[in-house]
């Protein structure tokens, strides 16, 4: 089995692109248009990495990512975060994400960053 990624987005078009891109290159794929409970839906995917976007309606990526890396199980997830802002890189680093991914991408850095954070 491939490795398992979680994609959090509130836009469908994106969560469905990545979707296709990512299962035609062998990963078992999850999506979210809302990090509401984000500990719970963590625990019950498990996956090997966490693409977080920045908007997300109520707790935002920011705030999310910031709780699944002070948690004591799931800290050691890398979560790349991906947004279309100007300040991704000081976004991304108060969050604490492990790297981060400007939109619009395409398609071979998107995959480039994912086999590069989990080393594959």
């Amino acid at each position: 089995m491939g490795k398992k990624i979680f994609i959090f987005d509130d836009n469908q078009d994106i969560l469905e692109l990545c979707s296709l891109i990512l299962e035609d290159a062998g990963y078992e794929i999850k999506t979210s248009q809302s990090s509401n409970h984000i500990i719970e839906q963590v625990a019950e995917f498990e996956p090997d990495i966490i693409l977080m976007d920045n908007w997300l309606p109520d707790l935002g990526g920011v705030e999310a990512t910031q709780m699944i890396k002070k948690h004591p199980v799931y800290k050691n997830i890398p979560v790349i975060y991906f947004s279309a802002n100007n300040d991704i890189k000081a976004l991304a680093e108060t969050a604490g994400a492990d790297t981060y991914l400007a939109k619009p991408f395409d398609i071979e850095a998107l995959e480039t960053i994912i086999t590069s954070t989990i080393g594959e």
